[in-house]
Parts: structure tokens; C-alpha cells; sequence
């Protein structure tokens, strides 16, 4: 279900009209080791997955859980302006709100936060919630 769900979203980013999203990835703290990873292109994208609890709609054979993950929408900071970024972030709604997929339904923004902590950069966190599944057997 990760998988499927990761790469539903990457690909629609890279999709986008005029390719606004230079990188996709995992997070994996980027932002926190910014200046001790090698660089990576600007407006990125990190995909974060947050805790699921998984709900046994057949025990050991299938499951349905409440599925967020974090799009960490990262620009260059620009002098205080700050449009682009926020513009962006709506495009990237406009892309992939409503999504489904075989083992995800209805992907939908539930929240939204701007990290305000870095001198070059500016991170908003935009928070999408669907309903997952996962099959074994």
C-alpha cells in the first residue's frame, strides 16, 4: 500500500504542468541534515509517512487503516514573499486530491504547517489522510 501510494503521488507530481517539482523522495529528516547531505534541486518534495494503525477486517489476511503522510514542500526562501511557495503547495492539491488507487481511496488534505526555522529555505507541511488496505495471503 506504501509503495502503491508513493509512487501514485510521484508520479502526478512529475506530471505537473511546467514541472514546478525539481525532486521527490522519502523523507528521512532532510531538512534537519540540509547542510550535511549532498544538495539536492529546488522546489523538492519528501513523501513522510506517518504512523498507521491497522484495523483486522479479516485476522492475518487483510486490513484497513487511516493513512497520512506528510508532503514536505520544500522552496528556497524568498526575501519573505513567500507566494510562489504557497502557490505551489496548491498546485500540488490540485494534482493529487481525491486520488485513488488499488489499495488506497479518497487522498485528501487535513492539514497544513509552514516551518518558519531555516535561513535559506522554507518548509510547508501539508498533511493528507486516505483509507489504506493491505492484503497477505
Amino acid at each position: 500500500m506504501r509503495e502503491e501510494l508513493y509512487n501514485a503521488i510521484k508520479n502526478r507530481l512529475e506530471a505537473m504542468d511546467g514541472t514546478p517539482v525539481q525532486h521527490i523522495d522519502l523523507w528521512n529528516r532532510n531538512i534537519e541534515f540540509i547542510e550535511q547531505e549532498s544538495a539536492w534541486a529546488r522546489p523538492a518534495v519528501f513523501i513522510e509517512f506517518l504512523p498507521i494503525k491497522w484495523n483486522a477486517i479479516v485476522h492475518g489476511v487483510e486490513y484497513r487503516g487511516e493513512v497520512q503522510v506528510n508532503l514536505h514542500v520544500v522552496t528556497d526562501w524568498d526575501g519573505g514573499e513567500g507566494m510562489a511557495a504557497l502557490r505551489l503547495t496548491d498546485a500540488i492539491h490540485e494534482v493529487i486530491a481525491g486520488m485513488d488507487g488499488d489499495d488506497f481511496k479518497e487522498l485528501d488534505l487535513v492539514a497544513s504547517m509552514t516551518n518558519h526555522d531555516h535561513e535559506e529555505i522554507v518548509e510547508h507541511i501539508e498533511t493528507y489522510a486516505c483509507v489504506g488496505f493491505r492484503h497477505f495471503g
